[in-house]
């Protein structure tokens, strides 16, 4: 049976993204786990993106995977804890710190690529309706970036 939730339709969306989004990070570590990775999905952002870019400043980071910017030095703390990644100074500013992936992180990209693939063939099926996702959700970022759910309220109150 539906819940209150689940009844109220439109204007529970961040709630129903959210309780989405969170059972899919559960079931993607239990999915990490079962490869034997130790890993936490909300690491995946800053860890990916040092994959395919190499070597980043913090700012670039944040940039690049759409987090605020104490969110993702959060993320980097935990990752350099973890001794996934690693800061060093740029070599054209010394004042600026640029992030890369460590050995051990390398090796851990390495150990996810074929999970990564198993989770993208998983996330298809699951995407891939009628209402597609993925689809659906570009769209509305995309009426995001026009007119915020901001503007568009204030638009409507007047």
């Amino acid at each position: 049976m539906d819940n209150v939730i689940d009844q109220s339709g439109i204007l529970a969306i961040s709630t129903r993204l959210q309780r989405l989004s969170d059972a899919l990070r559960k079931e993607g570590q239990l999915i990490y786990q079962s490869f034997g990775i130790q890993f936490e999905p909300k690491w995946f952002p800053v860890v990916y993106t040092l994959h395919l870019k190499t070597s980043m400043s913090v700012v670039e980071i944040a940039n690049e995977i759409g987090y605020a910017h104490p969110s993702t030095i959060s993320l980097l703390k935990e990752l350099e804890k973890q001794q996934i990644i690693k800061s060093k100074k740029d070599k054209t500013d010394e004042r600026k710190r640029l992030i890369v992936l460590t050995t051990k992180g390398k090796a851990l990209v390495d150990a996810m690529k074929p999970v990564w693939n198993n989770m993208e063939k998983a996330l298809v099926q699951i995407a891939d309706n009628k209402n597609n996702l993925m689809e659906a959700i570009i769209e509305a970022e995309e009426k995001l970036k026009e007119s915020s759910f901001l503007v568009r309220s204030q638009k409507i109150r007047q």
